[in-house]
């Protein structure tokens, strides 16, 4: 069975080069839809209940953490992919399964 996933990113490049690598290295993943705002994000999670969210932390409408904390429950696991290492904590609150930093290097 896939785990379904969603990738959360302002950044078109972002957003393409994380899929392809995705699709290459993990078979097991299906990436369901892409996001490019925090209202997208919470709309698409909202509709196709993930198994997984690739999520940006700072984007220019708001950050990952305000998006979380609209959600009753978070029933989901959140990979962090972020440029920024000093989240990494609050990362940890949210039950982050990693936290990846960019540029994302798929051999480490």
């Amino acid at each position: 069975m896939a785990i379904k996933a969603i990738i959360v990113d302002d950044e078109l490049g972002a957003r393409e080069s994380l899929s392809k690598m995705i699709e290459k290295n993990c078979k097991q993943i299906e990436i369901v839809a892409k996001a490019d705002s925090m209202k997208a994000a919470y709309d698409t999670i909202t509709a196709l209940n993930p198994d997984l969210v690739f999520l940006d932390i700072e984007m220019p409408n708001g950050n990952a953490f305000d998006l979380l904390e609209k959600f009753k429950q978070i029933n989901f696991n959140i990979i962090f992919t972020t440029a920024y290492d000093h989240y990494a904590i609050k990362a940890i609150k949210f039950s982050a399964v990693d936290y990846l930093l960019k540029p994302i290097d798929p051999k480490s």
